[in-house]
This record gives structure tokens, C-alpha cells and sequence, in this order.
């Protein structure tokens, strides 16, 4: 790849590559083809033994996960689904270094563009008087390039740190940002031991790249767990200010039941524990869960 004045060159790697969807119809017949990936902050670009293809980073709509046009594509663990024109083209690419690479480009992306933030626009459910504020953000991986955090530098000083394995809740609409209608990302998760929610606005197609990265780690805190009734009462209880201490008496449990119901809900990382013997404070995980179960219990009444 030659870089052109002002670009520079992120990743370059082997992999496989296709087109799933084009102009709007799916390849069921599409095959993979194996190729150099090659990564810079401005495009993408496929080269494989048919020629090269370039696909400006400005012009993807949405980083998705699973495609499965048909069985060779369902067979391949690992790749990213690039939609481009609304939805109506979709490539696969699946990269050597999955991780790593899938990280790259969303760091390409995201700090790239300037956006807007409120945060916190709402701390322990109450809505504060925040302005929105000009940020970068950065997105981080792990030693394994695996997906860790969100990080928010505003030009106010402020730094905003959102771990990807502590998101609650995340909702996309339109706020008047700064007297114009915007899209804006709103995002619950953890300020030390306070919930909070922070709002990201800025063009359109970063924005969706942007919460498709929140979307795994709010999927991280989703959870198939079989809670029993007690279970969520427990996590309905904390999740009302009713401290850890007077759950039994809250509930009308005896005290080691509660403790034995505390340590279950530690190990499956719904609680994080405080102190030993046996104070605990609903995570993120457990935010999610016990808001679902508030809800589906006023749905029952």
C-alpha cells in the first residue's frame, strides 16, 4: 500500500476476505478469498490474487459480528462484517490477528473523530447540569488485543475511563446537542462506586461504530443464568438502596442464607464484593440484570 501525505499505515497482515451483501442481495454463493489486509487511518485495503480493493474508513456505516451467508462463512470463528451504504454492502474480513486487528480498527476510527460529551450527564439516577464538552476517545485492548475500554479525553481536562466489562446500558437516539438535533450514544456505567451515565454525540456513522464497540461489552454484562426468585430479590433489594446488611431482615431470609446467596452471585460476577463478612455492591452485570427483574416484577403486579 502506498500511504498518501497525511496517512499512515496501522496494520498489515494475512487473512481471508468477501462480499456478503451486495447492493442490497446476499452472495450465498460468496467464497473466501485469502489476501494481504492492509489497515492505515483513512481505508482498508484487500489485496488478493483477483486485484485490490480500497474501502475508505469514512464510509463504514457499522462494525458487526456474525454474517453467516452460507456454510464456509459460518465455519470461520472469527471476523468482522463491514456494512457500507446504509446496510446495503456488507464485507467479511477475517484477519490473522483477530484481536488485535479488530481493535485497530476501531481506534482508526474513532480517534479520528472529534466528538462531543456530557458526562456525567446523569450520576446516581439524577440528571445533572453538565455541558457537552469537545473529547477524543481511544479505543483499548488488552495484552491479547482483546476489547478493554472506551477512553474519553475531553478538552476540559476531564478524563472518562469506561471499562467495556462495567457497561449497564446503552441507548441510541437524537438530543439537541448545543441548540442542532444529534445522535447521541447513552452509555450507564461506573464512576468508583457510583452509576453514572455519559453521553457521546458526534457524526453519524462514528457514532454507530462507536456503540457497536460499547455493544460488546454491554453483551459481556448480559447473562443466560437461571436466577432463582430469591436471587433477584436479592439484586431487586440492592439495586433499591437497601443495604447488604439488612437484606435478611429486608427479605425475611436467615443471615447465612443471604451470605450463601451473596458468594453465588459473586462467583457468577453479578456482585463485586467490598469486604469480607459480607458487604457487596451491585456491578454492572447486576445493575442490568436487577433493572430487568424490577421491570418484569411491575409487569406482574
Amino acid at each position: 500500500m502506498r500511504v498518501k501525505p497525511g496517512e499512515t499505515k496501522i496494520a498489515d497482515t494475512r487473512g481471508r476476505f468477501l462480499q456478503a451483501l451486495r447492493n442490497g442481495r446476499e452472495r450465498s454463493d460468496a467464497g473466501w478469498t485469502n489476501g494481504r489486509i492492509l489497515l492505515s487511518n483513512r481505508r482498508i485495503v484487500l489485496a488478493g490474487t483477483g486485484g485490490k480493493r480500497t474501502f475508505p474508513l469514512s464510509e463504514i456505516d457499522h462494525i458487526g459480528g456474525r454474517f453467516d451467508v452460507n456454510q464456509r462463512v459460518a465455519t470461520v470463528a472469527d471476523y468482522l462484517a463491514l456494512q457500507f451504504d446504509g446496510g446495503e454492502d456488507v464485507i467479511l474480513i477475517a484477519p490473522a490477528e483477530f484481536e488485535e486487528f479488530k481493535m485497530d480498527l476501531y481506534d482508526a476510527i474513532l480517534s479520528s473523530t472529534q466528538f462531543l460529551v456530557r458526562h456525567p450527564a446523569v450520576e446516581g439516577g439524577v440528571v445533572q447540569n453538565t455541558e457537552w464538552v469537545g473529547g477524543r476517545i481511544k479505543a483499548e485492548g488488552d495484552a491479547d488485543g482483546e476489547a478493554q475500554a472506551v477512553n474519553i479525553a475531553m478538552v476540559n481536562g476531564t478524563f472518562v475511563e469506561i471499562p467495556l466489562d462495567d457497561i449497564g446500558d446503552i441507548a441510541i437516539g437524537r438530543r439537541t446537542v448545543r441548540e442542532e438535533q444529534r445522535k447521541v450514544v447513552e452509555v450507564e456505567h461506573s464512576d468508583e462506586s457510583t452509576s453514572v451515565q455519559t453521553y457521546i454525540s458526534g457524526p453519524g456513522r462514528p457514532v454507530s461504530v462507536l456503540s457497536s464497540l460499547l455493544r460488546i461489552g454491554e453483551e459481556q454484562t448480559e447473562t443466560s443464568l437461571d436466577l432463582s426468585r430469591q436471587d433477584k430479590q436479592v439484586l431487586m433489594a440492592l439495586y433499591s438502596g437497601v443495604s447488604p446488611f439488612d437484606i435478611p431482615q429486608f427479605l425475611g431470609i436467615d443471615v447465612d442464607q443471604v451470605e450463601e446467596l451473596f458468594v453465588r452471585l459473586i462467583d457468577h460476577d453479578v456482585l463485586d464484593e467490598v469486604r469480607i463478612r459480607h458487604e457487596v455492591e451491585l456491578n454492572a452485570r447486576g445493575r442490568s440484570i436487577a433493572a430487568d427483574a424490577i421491570d418484569e416484577h411491575g409487569a406482574e403486579m
